[in-house]
């Protein structure tokens, strides 16, 4: 088994999660979510954030709004739906659960 490729895995299978937990925090423009993901050592480009947003937004927990820009043209701010909020709530307690077994498992002391 390759370790980068587990590594890759391992970091799509939260990024969903993770784009949720940033647009929760309020209106959230794509280039902000890649300078956060990024900075949290979650590497995606933008070929792999659109369309996870345009998925998300089609499963009714994302909507968004066009703002004006005085340097460019109008950007698009992502926002979580009433849907997407409750998402994202079963997802924070399924995180919070996954998180407690794997550290469980992590700081067990071996078996004799």
């Amino acid at each position: 088994m390759d370790i980068e490729n587990a590594k890759v895995q391992m970091r799509k299978g939260i990024l969903e999660f993770c784009i949720l937990k940033i647009i929760s925090k309020g209106e959230v423009y794509a280039s902000t979510m890649l300078s956060e993901l990024t900075s949290a050592k979650i590497m995606v480009v933008e070929g792999t954030l659109y369309p996870l947003l345009t998925r998300l937004k089609n499963a009714g927990f994302l909507d968004y709004r066009w703002v004006e820009s005085a340097s460019g043209p109008p950007r698009k701010y992502y926002l979580l739906t009433d849907k997407g909020q409750e998402f994202l709530a079963e997802m924070s307690s399924t995180w919070d659960e996954l998180q407690a077994s794997v550290n469980q498992i992590s700081n067990a002391s071996p078996q004799a």
